[in-house]
């Protein structure tokens, strides 16, 4: 699987603190053993976000992606009330 990060994502992930960046770590290994693991709650998004689907990154952290054939491009990362708002 071939990883790619939005531009917006990644400078949301530089303001993320040391503790939240080590947890999205965490999680992009799971995420790419077994993208619907349930402790990710992967699920399709719509409005504004068509198209997408979200997984929980820890607590209100959310991250944004889209899936293509044989990668992954992470779109957005930010609080829930950040993205859904």
């Amino acid at each position: 699987m071939i990883t790619s990060y939005h531009k917006d994502f990644l400078k949301k992930f530089k303001k993320l603190n040391p503790r939240q960046k080590s947890k999205f770590k965490e999680r992009q290994i799971i995420f790419e053993k077994d993208e619907f693991n349930p402790i990710l709650n992967n699920h399709a998004l719509t409005g504004k976000y068509q198209g997408f689907r979200s997984i929980n990154i820890s607590g209100d952290l959310r991250a944004i992606f889209r899936r293509e054939k044989d990668s992954v491009l992470f779109a957005a990362l930010d609080k829930h009330s950040n993205l859904y708002g």
